[in-house]
């Protein structure tokens, strides 16, 4: 089965999502208020797309037209420190994480992307916490 990749970010007020894959003839963009709301939207505007191709008379693989694909979501740090708020302080992540507080809101905000090495202290440290918090008796 094939997978079509499809990045979540945090713009603005919203979640945006974003695939360009080339199989899609296109690129399709989506935002929404809530991370499920958002993934809802882009599987109806993937089809939107995928018919308004074929009616135009495109070529779109088959894998593609028959549904026989699976949607990789992938969050970007910025989506991801947003669907923590209110369940995870972003002082905790950067307390376990060693990275600035002031630096986490900058990912955050979207005002700079971390890199990779970053990217995995913060994914690092939402573990430990969640393993620490999983281990109260």
């Amino acid at each position: 089965m094939c997978k079509i990749e499809v990045k979540i970010g945090w713009s603005g007020n919203n979640y945006s999502c974003v695939s360009d894959d080339k199989a899609l003839n296109g690129m399709i963009v989506v935002t929404n208020k809530t991370i499920e709301g958002l993934k809802k939207d882009f599987q109806n505007s993937l089809q939107f797309h995928i018919d308004g191709c074929l009616q135009c008379g495109d070529t779109l693989p088959e894998w593609l037209v028959s549904g026989e694909y699976e949607l990789e979501y992938i969050l970007e740090v910025s989506a991801l420190l947003h669907s923590l708020d209110g369940i995870l302080t972003r002082s905790a992540i950067a307390r376990v994480s060693g990275i600035n507080e002031r630096q986490i809101g900058h990912y955050a905000a979207g005002i700079s992307v971390p890199r990779l090495v970053q990217r995995n202290k913060i994914i690092n440290a939402i573990h430990s916490i969640s393993n620490e918090l999983a281990a109260v008796v």
